[in-house]
């Protein structure tokens, strides 16, 4: 009992550190777009501004884009070849859970001979009858890339995850910058190394 018991103790921290959630992302693009001939980019300030966050959280993303386009070996430039823009979109999500469960805890029972006190597995209720119910923010960015020649859409990329509502500056940059880096893992598209 005592070692299933330490091994509960052992499995919390990994189930809280696999809970967090993770960025879905998916993105489409234009088959006939020759993206090895992409190397500046610009922001888009038109559909920047529309986007329906605060000014600090779209600074955030911005520093975030470029830093990731940099990686890529892109050039920031005021005649570019792309220009990037971003919009978001956010939904509550309502969670219901039902508070009968299994655990472990002590209880009365049966000892051999008579009742006795000790510990069990078994099942278990938590604070109120009924269900229980948590909400949290989901939220998705979107990379829009735009082939400033031809003025079209050659590229989109979308990261949908759970955000944090927090007040800690730190982890909402952490949040915001983790959304980016995985949209933009997914650029260019693996067509490219197909070919």
């Amino acid at each position: 009992m005592k070692t299933l018991f330490r091994l509960a103790l052992l499995l919390i921290p990994f189930g809280l550190l696999t809970s967090c959630s993770s960025v879905d992302v998916i993105t489409d693009y234009d088959r006939t777009a020759t993206f090895t001939n992409y190397k500046t980019y610009a922001f888009y300030k038109t559909g920047i501004d529309r986007a329906q966050i605060s000014d600090l959280d779209k600074r955030r993303i911005l520093t975030a884009i470029e830093d990731e386009m940099a990686r890529k070996g892109f050039v920031k430039s005021e005649s570019p070849d792309l220009l990037v823009s971003i919009f978001t979109t956010e939904k509550e999500r309502v969670d219901v859970y039902n508070n009968v469960g299994w655990g472990w805890g002590p209880g009365w029972g049966w000892g051999g001979y008579g009742y006795g006190w000790g510990g069990a597995w078994g099942p278990g209720w938590g604070g109120a009858w009924g269900p229980s119910v948590s909400t949290s923010t989901e939220g998705a960015l979107y990379i829009d890339l735009i082939d400033t020649r031809k003025k079209e859409l050659i590229w989109q990329g979308r990261g949908q995850g759970t955000l944090g509502n927090t007040s800690d500056i730190d982890k909402k940059e952490a949040r915001i910058r983790e959304f980016v880096s995985k949209i933009m893992e997914a650029y260019p598209p693996e067509i490219i190394a197909s070919r």
